[in-house]
């Protein structure tokens, strides 16, 4: 997996958990990544963008946001079925590792009050 897709994950974790520290970090990993600001800025509707996702990517993002939302029990399993389709056994599991990360950092980071700093756009 690459690291802009990781990059997305966390993105779309934290804009899920609303983490403005790492909403912020994340942003500025994925620009580094290559990543574009116009994915950046739509990713939050990833889901409606048509083939602005690669199928792979949605098809992780389905996974992500299954691990944050945890939705009931049958939405579960059909996002993970479906991501199945496309991606392999090892990516399936490196983005759930990813996204339980995300979420575990996103709470420590709300909870300690970390702000985020201005910056100069570059």
């Amino acid at each position: 997996m690459s690291d802009r897709t990781a990059e997305l994950i966390n993105l779309r974790v934290s804009q899920i958990n609303g983490c403005a520290y790492c909403l912020d970090l994340h942003a500025r990993k994925a620009l580094e990544a290559g990543e574009t600001l116009q994915r950046i800025t739509l990713l939050r509707t990833w889901d409606e963008c048509g083939g602005l996702f690669t199928e792979e990517e949605c098809a992780a993002l389905a996974i992500a946001e299954a691990a944050t939302d945890l939705p009931n029990p049958e939405e579960r399993i059909a996002a993970v079925a479906s991501a199945r389709l496309v991606l392999s056994d090892e990516q399936v599991a490196a983005i759930q590792w990813i996204a339980i990360a995300m979420n575990a950092f996103n709470r420590i980071s709300i909870l300690s009050r970390h702000p985020v700093k201005e910056r100069e756009l570059s």
